[in-house]
Formats: structure tokens, C-alpha cells, sequence
């Protein structure tokens, strides 16, 4: 396959041109307006002053190095820059725009196996700013009518998450015997792809998802309403990159369109029946630039397929794999930066996971907060208003053809690995373990900060109480690996050696603490000192112990007081920084910036643990 879109898009790169008299200089930003007189060179120098004050750029370095200081790397090997230029854009496409108009859709999760608390808790949503459900039912096919019970089908759309065929028809029937024509959005949502990426067996007495698929789907059709969803949202939890996400998309939706087409519907129609359903992250800029690539993306299939341009259809779900169960109060931040991108990028319909979902069973008031974040989105901060509001900028529209290129890129592996099947979908899982290490990588080392998990952690913390439940499918979450220590937090604490005033030690004795609290690992602090007589008074035999001071401070008695806290029982001695002949060599471990945390803290843990 080749690149989807060669050339640009002559129409909507017009959209982009400007009078001669305003074309900005060569090497300028103008990034204010037409008078502005910033070129590249002044960014650079004004930057790279920043950069060498905060030592993250040589002194003799040249100021043309702050790029490369700045621009970021996604897991796709897609290299983000610090700033957008108009040069950016030179031979791209700028096709993939929105294509809703005014508000979207506030679709709400429902989870659960109680079906007349899933039903009050969906009328009250309807009731308070949510405007079609999207069910996720534990219970049993028959308890769907008991869930919908007094929900105006008419107007209120209806979605399931990873439904069986019996599901699916339990909704058919329900759209059926409904006194008033079902909402156009409804979806019964066959989905047999996801099945067979996720390697999920068929229930005794059911025919297979890809058997009922074409008869699932044309039931939709006749009721009017969509009747398949292509899902996204399973690669993505089990780790996947957006590139990643965007060519399964692609694929899946390519089969569909090839089943659908072979049972007698036209590729147009075949499309329309098609809903997309996409994770948003707090990665805003490459959420934004994703949902944009996806719709470039399938109208270049449907291009390819002798359609017309169908609009792709998303409701987009933010992410469950980036919620964390530690401080879930960060959880709505995420939620908001994830909802914000979506809008922008133009979802459809928008499922806003409640902040709780990782303690259990959400309750009414993280159901709150999750509508709400739309409705404040769309009715006080008016993101809904402009169809496009990322277009036309630099870094986006760089950013979203990258995307796209990657995306059509991995839609090419799986298609010459025979489409949608099982082989290709083992290689599918393949290529997102690749993807998963190198996240947990950076997840390990810190370089992806996790908020009140990985960075700032509080032990002390008491966490709301929500009633267990489980949800269908697979999640990996980005935090387990910090939330299965803190869920076994160490039995005895770290002594924390602290060298010297507070005002010289407190740096590196937060780092260190933090570090250590990430890993459900306590302190305990000498506190001010001003020698080794005065550390060792404070010990009280701890295993492990961390000095924590300046260079001057290690290097002018830090070996003298490893000396004594070994003879005063110390068995393991971690230095916060790192050790060397102008601080201290004697030591076992060592803890400074860009550590590998996680190992780090596992060896600490075993120390403790002896």
C-alpha cells in the first residue's frame, strides 16, 4: 500500500493559502499576527537562554540544538517538535477535518450486574445532561429491557460495549417493539473483530459473531438505525500506539465493508451503518491529530472502494488504561485533558469513563462528574462552537499526516498478513507488546510520569470506598506496576539520612521520598543535622539507609557517615544522587534522575524484606 495521500488535498490546502503580501518571510514564525517581527533565529537564542539556565543545554551549545532538546519522540517513532512552522506543511495534505457540527453527543458508561440500579442510574443521567448510554451489561441478555425501562428510545440512543449476538437482539427486538421510530444512533453493535483479537470463545447454544454479523447488521438497517462498530478502544487497552489503533481501525473496517458488500449492500451503504469508536488520551495534541488521521484515513479507503465520501462516524471513550486507582481525584484532570482533545478533534459521541471506575462500581457522583465534563466543555467553555478549532495549525496538521502515514502504514502490515484473521491478529498483539515494553519503559525510568502514582505519592492517603465489580475485556493499565507494590506496601521503612539544613538537603530528600512512597515504601527523616554524631543518634537501626544532601555535604563527610550507619547496622546504604569520587563511592545503590524506578524500588523492597 502506498502512502493514502500522496499529494495534497488541492481544496482544503487552499483553505490554507494567503495573499503574497502576507506570506511571512522566510525562516519567521509569525506566530501573532502580521507584524511580527520574530524569526526562527530570535525563538532559538530566547529558548536556549531558558534551557541553559535550567542546565538541559551546554553552554557551548549551539542555540540550533534546542530543537532537538524540545522535540519528543511518540511510541509510533514520531518526532514531535517544541513549536509548529509554516514549513511544516510544505507538500502535506489537510484533509481529515471535522465534520460535526454544534455539540456532541454525551454518552455515559453503564457497568454492572444489577439492572434496576443500571436503569436508575441511566434515567438520572438522561435527566441531568447525558444524552444517548453506552452499556457495558454484566447481567443476563433478558435484563436489557429491565436496564432501558423507561428510556425514550426515540431520542435517547443506545450502544454496547463488546455485546454477544444474543445482546445484539435483545436491543433489535427492544428498537422494534419501541411505540416511536428508534433514534437514528442507536447501534446494535456486532463487532466479531474484537472477538477475535481478544480471543473470546462463543457461548454454548449461540451463533458465532462473524456468522450473525451480516444478519445483525441488516437488521439495523432496517430498523434505521447503525448496526456494527469497529472498536479501536480494545487495541488501545491492551497497549496499542495511535498508529497502532488507526490501521486495526482501518483494517477492521476494510473486512466489514468486504462482508457487507458480498451480502449485497453498496459500499455507501455499508459505511453508513459503520460506527468508530476510538480511546482519547491526555496526550492532547496526538488525540486531536488521531481522530483527524482517522477520518482521512477511511475516506481514502472508501475512495479506494469506489464510495463517496461517507463521513466516518466516532464516538470516542477516554482512555481507561491511563486512569489510575491512587489518588483518583487526578483521574478527573485526565478525563478533562482526554474529553478536550476528543471535542476538538471532532468526536461524534463522547463517553467520559467516571474518575472512580478503578476503586469499583462508580458511583453517583463520579457519574456526575463525568457528564459534567462535557456539558462544561460544550456550555461554558464553547469548545463545541468552532468545527475545527485545531486547523490550520502548524503542529497539528504535521502532526495529524504523520499519523496518518504510520496508521495506513500498519493497515498495510495487517492486510499482507491476509486481512482480519487470526494469524494477523496474533501479529497485531505482537507489534503492541513491542509498543506496551517501550511505554513501560518510560513509565519505569519516570520519563512518563504518572501524577500521584509515579510522581508525588501519598501513603497516607485514604481512598473512597466503591462496591466491587468487573467489567468486560482487558485492560492494561499504565499504572500497575506502581499499584501492585503500593498494594503491599513494605513492612519496615528507609532511613532517610539527611545532611545538613533543611534549605540544603530538602531537594534531594523529596526526590528521594517520593521516589521510595511511589513504591509503597515509607521514610523515616533524621531531619536537620550537622554531623555524623548527629545522623546516627537518629538511626534506629533501619536496613536500608538514603543520604540525602548536597555534593559538598558527601564529599566532605558523606564517606565517614556511610562508615558509621554500617556499623550502626545498616546493611544497604542508597545514596540520592549519584556516587563518584567528588561524592561517595562506598555505597550499594543509587537514586537520581531518569533511574530505572521500578527496579530500583524492587531491590529496595527486597532489602527491606530480608
Amino acid at each position: 500500500m502506498t502512502n493514502p495521500d500522496a499529494a495534497p488535498d488541492p481544496e482544503l490546502a487552499g483553505g490554507l493559502d494567503e495573499p503574497d503580501d502576507l506570506q511571512p518571510a522566510e525562516g519567521s514564525l509569525r506566530l501573532v499576527g502580521d507584524h511580527d517581527t520574530y524569526d526562527v533565529a530570535a525563538w532559538e537564542a530566547a529558548t536556549a537562554a531558558v534551557l541553559r539556565k535550567a542546565r538541559r543545554l551546554g553552554e557551548d551549545a549551539p542555540d540550533s540544538d534546542v530543537w532537538a532538546a524540545l522535540t519528543r519522540t511518540t511510541l509510533d517513532g514520531i518526532e514531535v517538535a517544541p513549536i509548529g512552522q509554516r514549513s511544516d506543511l510544505d507538500g502535506l495534505a489537510t484533509s481529515g477535518r471535522p465534520q460535526r457540527v454544534g455539540s456532541w453527543d454525551v454518552r455515559t458508561s453503564l457497568v454492572g450486574a444489577d439492572a434496576a440500579a443500571m436503569n436508575e442510574a441511566a434515567l438520572a443521567d438522561l435527566d441531568t445532561g447525558a444524552t444517548s448510554l453506552h452499556l457495558d451489561l454484566i447481567a443476563g441478555d433478558a435484563d436489557l429491557g429491565r436496564v432501558l425501562r423507561g428510556v425514550l428510545l426515540d431520542l435517547a440512543p443506545v450502544t454496547l460495549d463488546r455485546p454477544t449476538t444474543h445482546r445484539s437482539e435483545a436491543l433489535a427486538r427492544l428498537l422494534e417493539d419501541s411505540p416511536a421510530d428508534p433514534h437514528p444512533h442507536h447501534n446494535l453493535s456486532a463487532d466479531p473483530a474484537t472477538a477475535l483479537l481478544i480471543g473470546e470463545g462463543v457461548r454454548e447454544g449461540e451463533p458465532t459473531l462473524a456468522e450473525s454479523f451480516v444478519d445483525t447488521v441488516r437488521r439495523a438497517q432496517a430498523l434505521g438505525v447503525l448496526g456494527a462498530v469497529v472498536d479501536g478502544t480494545v487495541l488501545h487497552d491492551l497497549g496499542a500506539s495511535d498508529a497502532q489503533e488507526l490501521g486495526w481501525t482501518m483494517a477492521v473496517g476494510v473486512h466489514y465493508l468486504r462482508e457487507l458488500t458480498d451480502a449485497g449492500l453498496t459500499v455507501d451503504e455499508a459505511a453508513g451503518l459503520l460506527e468508530f469508536r476510538y480511546a482519547a488520551t491526555d496526550e492532547q495534541f496526538p488525540t486531536i491529530a488521531k481522530l483527524r488521521a482517522a477520518r482521512r484515513l477511511w475516506a481514502r479507503v472508501l475512495e479506494a472502494s469506489g464510495g463517496t465520501d461517507v463521513p466516518q462516524r466516532q464516538h470516542v471513550i477516554t482512555s481507561r488504561a491511563m486512569m489510575g486507582k491512587h489518588d483518583p481525584w487526578v483521574n478527573m484532570l485526565r478525563g478533562t485533558v482526554a474529553a478536550f482533545a476528543a471535542g476538538v478533534g471532532g468526536a461524534d459521541a463522547l463517553t467520559v469513563v467516571p474518575f472512580d471506575e478503578r476503586l469499583g462500581q462508580p458511583d453517583a457522583f463520579g457519574r456526575r462528574i463525568a457528564r459534567n465534563t462535557s456539558s462544561l466543555l460544550i456550555e461554558e467553555s464553547h469548545v463545541a462552537t468552532v468545527t475545527d478549532p485545531a486547523g490550520g495549525s502548524y503542529a497539528v496538521e504535521k502532526l495529524t499526516d504523520d499519523l496518518a502515514v504510520a496508521g495506513w502504514t500498519e493497515l498495510g502490515r495487517i492486510e499482507s498478513d491476509g486481512g482480519i484473521g487470526s494469524m494477523a491478529a496474533e501479529a497485531v498483539r505482537a507489534r503492541v507488546d513491542e509498543v506496551r515494553a517501550k511505554r513501560d519503559a518510560g513509565i519505569a525510568d519516570r520519563s512518563r510520569p504518572l501524577t500521584g502514582i509515579s510522581e508525588f505519592p501519598n501513603l497516607d492517603e485514604v481512598l473512597p470506598e466503591r462496591e466491587p465489580w468487573r467489567r468486560n475485556g482487558e485492560v492494561v493499565h499504565y499504572a500497575s506496576p506502581y499499584e501492585d507494590m503500593r498494594a503491599e506496601p513494605a513492612e519496615r521503612p528507609v532511613f532517610l539520612a539527611t545532611m545538613g539544613p533543611i534549605s540544603a538537603h530538602t531537594a534531594r530528600a523529596t526526590f528521594a521520598s517520593n521516589l521510595f512512597a511511589a513504591g509503597g515504601v515509607a521514610v523515616e527523616v533524621a531531619g536537620a543535622t550537622d554531623s555524623v554524631q548527629a545522623v546516627t543518634d537518629a538511626y534506629a537501626g533501619q536496613p536500608v539507609v538514603c543520604l540525602a544532601g548536597t555534593d559538598a555535604a558527601y564529599a566532605e563527610w558523606g564517606a565517614d557517615l556511610v562508615t558509621a550507619l554500617r556499623a550502626a547496622g545498616a546493611t544497604y546504604v542508597v545514596l540520592a544522587g549519584k556516587p563518584g569520587e567528588r561524592t561517595v563511592t562506598d555505597v550499594d545503590d543509587s537514586c537520581a534522575l531518569g533511574v530505572d524506578a521500578l527496579g530500583f524500588l524492587a531491590r529496595i523492597r527486597e532489602e527491606l524484606a530480608r
